[in-house]
């Protein structure tokens, strides 16, 4: 039988059958402490099936096609891009899409738990980004220019279902290690309809033709641990040999269309003036969702005397 029909039928029954207080001699209700108490328990068990499914790795993980080297800290374990997409996805509640090569999750914390987040790692491949601008850039500046592009992608947030966002500030201003080639900064982030604000810390690798972007996701209660954290993240990711940015060939290699500014902002400008930072803007939250999807079909289970729904 149909969802909707089926509904009638139970507000029939229920309009239908006596007052309690006309049944003197009724046993009362049960508890609702149980069924609670059951939601709880079978929350626990989607979060734990689901992490279970998730394959753990350690040691020194090779990201993408002979691109870059990962060397993952005793305190995290790596989880491959496949798996890194269900989680994202799945369980908590972003956008697909993304090309991502994996993600760094703290062995301290489930990532379906609510203090759990996590350091998701992906490529852009849009040429080597000229690093001359980095000692000279005006941050307020910055700031400034991403909320304007937000009045540009929040539409095309609200459209596809995601809510709109905004930015609350600098969690920690951006600094540029020359030497490393390495730059990093967090910004504090508002999703519209959450009770906590959102933590973006970002680590940008640059490499011969390209950057490694690094997103640490976490609600801005965690916020110290974690810019504590990435402190140890920082160092383990590396471009291989042939891949670094000294190995720059001016005569070979394509430069980017943007510098060490337009990395922060995510206002990666291509020709036509199409935003590439879109997709790094929507890959920022962390909801839980599945344990609640699969709490809510046994609820109505129960409530159905254990039949199907559909």
């Amino acid at each position: 039988m149909a969802r909707p029909a089926l509904a009638l039928v139970l507000v029939a029954a229920f309009a239908a059958a006596p007052s309690l207080a006309a049944l003197p001699d009724a046993n009362p209700l049960p508890s609702a402490e149980p069924a609670e108490e059951e939601i709880d328990a079978e929350e626990r068990l989607a979060r734990a099936q689901f992490e279970a499914s998730l394959s753990y790795r350690g040691g020194e993980i090779a990201l993408g096609s002979d691109l870059a080297t990962l060397n993952v800290p005793d305190t995290f374990r790596f989880i491959g891009p496949e798996d890194t997409e269900r989680l994202l996805v799945e369980a908590w509640g972003n956008p697909p899409g993304g090309d991502r090569l994996g993600m760094l999750l703290p062995k301290d914390v489930s990532p379906l738990e609510p203090g759990g987040w996590g350091v998701v790692i992906h490529y852009e491949d849009d040429g080597h980004v000229d690093d001359s601008d980095a000692a000279t850039i005006d941050y307020a500046a910055l700031l400034s220019e991403m909320r304007e592009e937000l009045a540009v992608v929040n539409p095309q947030r609200e459209e596809a279902g995601f809510g709109t966002l905004s930015i609350v500030g600098w969690a920690a201003p951006p600094r540029y290690d020359a030497t490393a080639r390495k730059l990093f900064w967090a910004k504090e982030l508002r999703f519209d309809g959450e009770p906590e604000n959102t933590l973006n810390y970002d680590i940008r690798v640059l490499g011969r033709t390209g950057v490694l972007v690094l997103t640490a996701v976490s609600g801005m209660s965690q916020s110290e641990v974690v810019m504590a954290r990435m402190d140890e993240v920082l160092p383990a990711v590396e471009f291989v040999p042939g891949k670094r940015y000294a190995d720059f060939d001016r005569n070979l290699d394509e430069v980017a269309a943007y510098g060490i500014g337009a990395l922060i902002t995510g206002k990666l400008l291509a020709k036509g003036g199409v935003i590439k930072g879109l997709v790094a803007l929507l890959i920022a939250s962390k909801k839980i969702v599945i344990p609640a999807v699969i709490a809510l079909g046994a609820g109505l289970k129960r409530m159905l005397g254990g039949r199907a729904t559909a």
